[in-house]
């Protein structure tokens, strides 16, 4: 059976199914927000909608070469939202989200924490969209030619990404007479690894991080590879022991019934499928998102950031399995947790379950998922609430090879930017990083989760979901939530203190 992979990350994400490559048939293992999310599903904060202006930068293609090609450009989408704005007169600070593997626009209308603490700063808020995703396409805005081999999608990385940020920063702080605001950056899964990444490479740009749910140790040889199904398993097993054991139990239920004369049929009419043509892999494979999706997004009150979503999902999941009235019957407990997080709103009729629409423009994680981001979370042990089984490098290499025609480099992240020692090693040299995790969030075992200085800060939520922090604010947010908030706008109004002292 094939397990499902997600950022991200929020945390978030963040951050977990299998993603069609491309360029081939070829199934990559890629966990964070992926194409399962319908567009009639999408998530969408009107909240913020109109809180930004959408403006366009000159970015160069390749910020590490000068071969001719390296001069290349594209334009480079960013949000900014200057309501608050104390103003360069007054050195105001300037917040930067650090985009993520997605269309910012996403990132930025679910971001609330922002816009929130903005007034508090009178700070310019930025949002940068990551190259090759939404409309930051190279090559003309051309998807077909920019996605069409490895050779484009070379451009595609993490360092190509923070030279984006730190060269847009600094050509905007110039226009805005700015040079002397301080700027702070935000992300939130693959945007929190990158937000942390950009502080400690470029400590003259951004004077601070918030870096929520950032799984910057889940690499290979620093975390295990079973954490992050063992994470999910403790989440629903928390809930409720049978809970657990249903769904535990399903899978082989599931392959047996599809073994049956008219089993398929079976499977169809208990799940309320739309299409006939199926495999007990992809219905397995459409179970298993709906479970590492709603782990990820346990959040205390509604949400509608991958799915509209109750509060406390896994919660309602379970007790949808639990609930007496179902009987015995596995599938009928199965379908009433698995609607929970693909049709809360009930409007859904039947489920397509190979729809690959992509409404937030993330499929690119692919490629990344197939060179630097190598993130080992497949692992499952017998008590697992998954099938057992191992973390396959080879599987994935040989999938990556078969896509795109290269092999990927497990061991290039932790060169980049470090990860062993990380104690040790940032103490000496790091500053001015909040690292928040959810440990209800699978991403959370790889994730920085104590202190390692005085400026070097964890922030750890027993019953926090992935990137909760940065979320709009509800009335029905719980104490804790409200705590983990202003402890982080104490934190960053310590670092800009300092900061106007020092300039001072």
């Amino acid at each position: 059976m094939r397990i499902v992979a997600l950022g991200f990350t929020l945390l978030w994400v963040l951050l977990l199914i299998l993603i069609f490559s491309p360029t081939s048939n070829a199934k990559i293992a890629s966990r964070f927000p992926s194409s399962i999310v319908r567009p009639d599903l999408a998530s969408l904060s009107i909240k913020s909608q109109q809180f930004y202006e959408t403006k366009y930068f000159t970015q160069t293609l390749d910020h590490f070469n000068f071969q001719p090609q390296s001069y290349q450009t594209f334009q480079q989408r960013y949000l900014i939202n200057d309501k608050y704005w104390g103003g360069a007169q007054n050195n105001a600070p300037i917040f930067v989200y650090t985009g993520n593997e997605g269309d910012i626009e996403w990132f930025a209308q679910n971001t609330g924490f922002m816009y929130e603490t903005a007034p508090k700063f009178k700070a310019l808020l930025v949002f940068i969209e990551h190259r090759f995703y939404g409309s930051s396409i190279p090559f003309g805005g051309d998807k077909e030619v920019a996605y069409s081999n490895a050779s484009t999608l070379g451009y595609l990385s993490s360092t190509q990404a923070l030279a984006d940020y730190a060269t847009l920063i600094i050509d905007l702080k110039k226009n805005l007479t700015a040079e002397d605001s301080p700027v702070i950056a935000f992300g939130g899964s693959y945007g929190g690894m990158l937000a942390a990444w950009f502080r400690l490479k470029y400590p003259h740009v951004v004077v601070g991080a918030l870096a929520s749910s950032s799984p910057i140790l889940n690499f290979e040889d620093l975390t295990s590879p079973y954490g992050f199904n063992s994470i999910i398993t403790n989440d629903f097993r928390s809930e409720s022991e049978n809970c657990y054991k249903v769904i535990k139990g399903s899978w082989k239920e599931i392959e047996d019934t599809a073994k049956q004369q008219g089993g398929l049929e079976v499977l169809r009419n208990s799940f309320k499928l739309c299409k006939k043509a199926f495999t007990a892999d992809d219905l397995e494979s459409w179970i298993e998102t709906a479970l590492i999706y709603t782990a990820m997004t346990d959040y205390p009150t509604p949400s509608n950031f991958l799915q509209p979503l109750p509060a406390y999902p896994v919660k309602q999941m379970c007790k949808a399995i639990d609930n007496p009235t179902v009987g015995n019957d596995t599938f009928a407990r199965l379908y009433g947790a698995v609607n929970i997080y693909y049709n809360n709103t009930g409007n859904a009729t039947c489920f397509d379950i190979e729809d690959d629409s992509d409404p937030h423009g993330l499929s690119e994680w692919t490629w990344q998922a197939c060179t630097e981001m190598i993130l080992p979370t497949d692992g499952n042990k017998n008590d697992s609430i998954f099938p057992a089984s191992e973390w396959d490098y080879a599987n994935r290499a040989t999938n990556c090879q078969f896509a795109f025609g290269i092999n990927p480099r497990p061991h290039w992240i932790t060169t980049e930017y470090g990860g062993y020692d990380i104690r040790r090693v940032l103490k000496r040299f790091g500053s001015n990083i909040i690292f928040f995790n959810g440990l209800r969030d699978p991403w959370s075992g790889g994730g920085v989760l104590e202190s390692i200085s005085k400026s070097i800060i964890a922030i750890v939520a027993k019953e926090g979901a992935h990137h909760v922090d940065l979320r709009f604010s509800t009335k029905e947010d719980p104490e804790w939530l409200r705590d983990v908030r202003k402890r982080e706008v104490g934190i960053i109004r310590k670092w800009l203190s300092q900061y106007y002292n020092d300039l001072a």
